[in-house]
């Protein structure tokens, strides 16, 4: 096993790995801002290292500063969470150039699933569904028009390098293309670095189910069951459960399979997850992205499944077997994880300030991966995440009613936040009964 362990990000998704890698006996190193000094991932570390101030550039997306780090720490291995330089298909080659672990998939398969025409057209070679959509980028907007009048309006103008919910526009008719176009293919160009622009069917009434897959060190794919996310504001997550109330076992099985090889065909290592597209009325599904990274709501299949997928990455990046028999997967229960930002719970704006009261709920089936205490900042240079609050039941209605009390029980005060959001969707009828899609925020504001 790996002995000294590098997270190269910060928040609650550092302190999580940080807490799996000191329960197996692996020194656990911090990297963080300035602006981050105060904060528990800092404290609970073996190690700290300053890798720059407040501004991501200079600090959480500084290769040479976290290498830096990890040349002057001694770590053996670079663990990159999520967001900042997790998908980097650069960063992954120079960190193994420098002789370290890199806990994540290859390389390859991240510049592979990195451009989302480049994905697509890999899945439908794979035999994975796809939506009608582009196979080469719209290079221009006659380009982008003629290929919407062959799939068929709505349709989703998408920045191909995109990730996160990010670069995404619906346009309904040829007038909404020309004006949302330009934008996309400009906001792709400086977020990304990348102007391409796919052009993908929209569905107006469909759900978000992704499948969470793991490459084993052995070369096999397996697939850990599949997650609900269709609760979302902005084409972000809100809201993620496990199993899906949408998915029946034998469409299930589709999934899995689709998830695999989907894994298997671009050689994948480590933890991923696919993400897909479901028309509820017609029971199809199609891919939409891999994310080749550990997602922030792996929680809910950890807890379903009973296994620390932490772990897992960092067994895979050893060369070891999975703790569990991949041929013996079983699922118990449902999982619902909440995240809890620092925004407003009406229009979900940011609201950064200073945590004056910070009460976790405790008690059976209520879990809590936090990147706060009381008396740390919430600064306005990152995301808005504060927790994840995720519960259990032995079915749906118990995870319910204790995500419920749990709700009840989250106090925070200082900065904003969308707890009353919670408490409101967990009592709303179309979110109670399982039947829901992704325009469930929309409908409920």
């Amino acid at each position: 096993m790996i002995e000294s362990l590098l997270v190269a990000n910060r928040g609650e998704i550092a302190r999580r790995i940080i807490r799996t890698a000191k329960r197996l006996g692996i020194r656990a190193i911090a990297v963080h801002s300035e602006a981050d000094a105060d904060l528990p991932f800092v404290v609970e570390a073996d190690e700290a290292v300053c890798v720059g101030p407040a501004n991501p550039a200079l600090s959480y997306r500084n290769v040479e500063a976290i290498l830096a780090a990890a040349e002057s720490t001694g770590a053996q291995a670079i663990h990159p969470g999520y967001g900042f330089l997790s998908e980097n298909a650069d960063f992954a080659r120079t960190v193994q150039a420098r002789g370290l672990v890199w806990v994540g998939p290859g390389a390859d398969a991240i510049t592979a699933m990195g451009d989302k025409i480049n994905a697509r057209n890999l899945m439908a070679a794979a035999g994975v569904p796809v939506a009608p959509g582009t196979t080469e980028p719209a290079t221009d907007l006659d380009a982008a028009v003629a290929a919407a009048t062959e799939i068929g309006y709505p349709v989703m103008v998408k920045a191909a390098a995109g990730g996160g919910g990010m670069g995404m526009a619906v346009a309904a008719d040829e007038a909404a293309l020309r004006t949302e176009y330009d934008k996309v293919r400009a906001f792709a160009e400086r977020m990304f670095g990348d102007g391409s622009v796919l052009i993908e069917r929209y569905f107006p009434r469909v759900r978000h189910v992704e499948v969470q897959i793991l490459g084993l060190a052995d070369g096999r794919v397996v697939a850990l069951g599949e997650r609900e996310c269709s609760v979302q504001r902005r084409n972000q997550k809100l809201v993620e459960e496990s199993p899906s109330p949408a998915v029946s076992p034998e469409l299930r099985a589709r999934f899995l399979a689709a998830a695999v090889r989907a894994g298997e065909a671009v050689g994948y290592r480590n933890a991923g997850t696919v993400e897909c597209l479901l028309d509820p009325a017609t029971q199809e599904f199609f891919f939409l992205e891999m994310n080749t990274r550990l997602q922030v709501e792996h929680p809910v299949t950890e807890l379903v499944y009973g296994v620390d997928l932490v772990e897992e990455q960092l067994r895979v990046a050893a060369g070891l077997p999975p703790t569990f028999d991949p041929d013996a997967l079983t699922p118990r229960g449902h999982a619902i994880e909440l995240r809890i930002n620092a925004e407003d719970p009406k229009r979900f704006l940011p609201g950064p300030g200073v945590i004056g009261t910070w009460v976790e709920p405790t008690g059976e089936g209520v879990r809590v991966d936090s990147g706060y205490v009381a008396g740390n900042t919430v600064t306005p240079f990152y995301d808005s995440l504060l927790a994840k609050l995720v519960v259990t039941g032995a079915d749906r209605a118990e995870a319910i009613e204790r995500a419920r009390t749990a709700v009840a029980g989250f106090a925070v005060a200082g900065p904003k936040n969308n707890l009353p959001f919670f408490a409101e969707l967990l009592t709303n009828g179309e979110f109670v009964s399982g039947d829901y899609d992704t325009g469930i925020v929309g409908r409920m504001r």
